[in-house]
């Protein structure tokens, strides 16, 4: 519920009070304006870079004015980095990724009516995958609402139970020197209960923050120029204690897997490693790497010799890719333990987990004990075996050729490894080859985007381990916002290998065909502002082929199955490409996607890989 507040008092985290801890400096700016929107819009903006905010993105709209002029001033005086978008889901989306690569909350900017409406995906997401986020929407005063003004909607509260905090702020009116600094002070106050709320700085639990801000006319005047440094450092995210979550050393049971979902981050695999246990690791997790990693884990997990011998799970993140794994999780004979030191929300398919803030390994564990080695050994063999035998049986013309006829100096053995090789480079692309070419081709420096779409599974199904950094909006798995998102990533993972002289990667988006024309509106840039390293390599099948592997189409008609979920499209990614100034070429053979992935031209590009259904 949102809180109306006066733009005059201080308002604290949760609506009253003083900020526990932070960076303001209410009073110390003295190049006041003497526009009330303008001031309020400056002590607000100004106070988000002193406390960690190092992103704004702005959508123009008139009643948003003076919080836009702001930001492009901070961003003339390198305070910020500043990104513009038109369309506000794009926007929110961007925040996001933004958000996501840097951990840091962004900064959305959106003037009244629909335009608040278009950042709920945004919101939505980030309230599921626990993101900090920043919306910051303004409205009209409230004598203006209710009675049917231009723009204007019912705007406070609008986000619900998905907002960590939100507040309704009546429109500054200051006419004299000490109101003035007592709406600036408010503003800080509230800038800073926003970033405090937003990383979970008191609650453990990060999140989407919204701040509805009314203005009146005037709306703005020119916005004060300032040379001061104002960046300071972002507030902390409280412990599991704030949870009220213990951290455990976990007991001997030796029949234990590791179930490592979206963002689990390394932890996963650091346990499995020292404890000894096979790691259960989904493609978006983060901890895909590692001696005990067991890809195969969908296989085993329905074998009894395996799935059905497991006594306790410890789950990270949140498990979004198989049907095996919330299998597992509510059998009533196996214990299950999530490792969780953030969120309030948690992953419990069985209704009966143990959660805690964090686990050790058993102490004492000896790793080469039998008993532990063939537990994690009997699971790693058994997956590799189990890919190795999806290898052979798949295309013979794709597979990589047999090098020890290279070495041969038999006329013969030269021959065959000739027509074997060139068979593999004219090989056609399947969707598992796609998803393993991308993998192959990226490297720690890069960053990976797994769209929700068919080919995210693929992966998940193949790829071996590897230390790389992977993103997916896996909080709702939801379509739409996908390049914006890989946008945010890019901008934020590019720029801070710049501030630190190392060297910076491509950012790669693995997508199908319906995902990129779902966020299409993400291709255009804004001008001035420049172009990420970011490379989209689109599986295009013509439609929604996720659905054929789903039971509704054993059961539903042809014509209505392709008609209402199938959606096939004939849409000219090289025209839409062209459109909006991305680089654009095909890859229709394994050698021409190889091509494309070793050297992406600088600038943004998309692959179109033309798939079959």
């Amino acid at each position: 519920m949102a809180e109306a507040v006066s733009a005059g008092p201080e308002q604290g985290a949760r609506g009253t009070g003083t900020p526990a801890a932070g960076h303001s400096a209410a009073g110390e700016d003295e190049r006041a304006t003497g526009n009330p929107a303008t001031d309020y819009a400056t002590a607000l903006l100004r106070t988000f870079v002193r406390n960690g905010v190092r992103d704004l993105v702005v959508s123009p709209g008139s009643r948003s004015q003076a919080l836009a002029l702001v930001a492009a001033e901070l961003e003339h005086s390198g305070q910020v980095r500043l990104h513009v978008r038109i369309d506000e889901r794009v926007g929110g989306f961007l925040a996001l990724g933004l958000a996501r690569e840097t951990g840091a909350p962004a900064v959305v900017i959106t003037t009244s009516g629909t335009a608040t409406a278009n950042l709920h995906p945004a919101v939505l997401e980030a309230h599921e995958a626990g993101i900090p986020l920043i919306v910051l929407t303004a409205d009209r005063p409230h004598e203006l609402r209710g009675i049917r003004s231009n723009q204007t909607t019912h705007q406070d509260g609008l986000y619900g139970v998905a907002v960590r905090w939100s507040q309704d702020v009546d429109a500054p009116r200051a006419t004299d020197e000490a109101a003035r600094r007592t709406e600036s002070g408010a503003a800080e106050a509230l800038a800073l209960a926003a970033v405090r709320a937003a990383v979970g700085a008191d609650t453990a639990d990060p999140g989407p923050v919204h701040l509805n801000v009314a203005f009146r006319e005037p709306l703005s005047v020119a916005a004060p120029s300032s040379t001061e440094p104002l960046a300071g450092p972002l507030p902390s995210t409280a412990g599991p204690a704030a949870l009220r979550r213990r951290v455990i050393e976990l007991d001997d049971r030796p029949r234990t897997v590791v179930i490592a979902g979206a963002d689990s981050g390394a932890a996963a695999e650091e346990l499995a490693r020292a404890a000894g246990y096979p790691l259960l690791a989904e493609v978006s997790s983060g901890a895909r790497f590692g001696p005990n990693l067991v890809v195969a884990y969908r296989e085993l997990l329905r074998e009894e010799t395996f799935g059905g011998r497991v006594e306790r799970a410890v789950v990270f993140g949140h498990p979004t890719l198989s049907r095996e794994v919330p299998a597992l999780l509510a059998r009533p004979d196996v214990e299950v333990i999530v490792v969780a030191p953030t969120g309030t929300q948690t992953y419990d398919p069985g209704h009966r987990s143990r959660v805690l803030g964090g686990v050790h390994p058993p102490a004492g564990v000896d790793l080469r004990s039998p008993e532990v080695r063939g537990w994690v050994g009997s699971w790693v063999y058994a997956s590799r075996r189990l890919i190795a035998e999806a290898e052979r049986a798949a295309d013979p013309a794709a597979r990589a050729p047999d090098v020890d006829k290279a070495r041969s100096y038999e006329p013969a053995d030269a021959l065959a490894f000739a027509k074997a090789e060139l068979a593999a480079v004219r090989a056609p692309i399947t969707r598992p080859l796609l998803a393993e070419a991308v993998w192959r081709y990226t490297w720690p420096h890069d960053r990976l985007v797994l769209a929700a779409s068919r080919l995210i599974r693929d992966a998940d199904r193949i790829v071996p381990g590897k230390k790389i950094s992977v993103h997916s909006n896996r909080g709702l798995a939801g379509i739409d916002g996908t390049i914006a998102t890989a946008t945010g990533i890019a901008m934020a993972s590019q720029a801070a290998a710049a501030e630190a002289g190392a060297p910076a990667g491509v950012t790669r988006v693995l997508l199908g065909d319906l995902a990129l024309l779902h966020d299409a509106g993400a291709l255009l840039g804004a001008a001035g502002e420049e172009r990420p390293h970011l490379q989209l390599i689109v599986g295009n099948d013509g439609g929604g082929t996720i659905f054929d592997g789903l039971e509704v189409a054993s059961t539903a008609g042809t014509a209505a199955f392709d008609r209402v979920l199938y959606t096939p499209h004939e849409v000219d990614i090289a025209a839409l490409a062209r459109a909006y100034g991305w680089a654009y070429r095909a890859a229709r053979t394994k050698g021409e996607l190889d091509q494309a992935l070793s050297a992406p031209p600088a600038g943004v590009s998309i692959v179109e890989v033309p798939l079959s259904r």
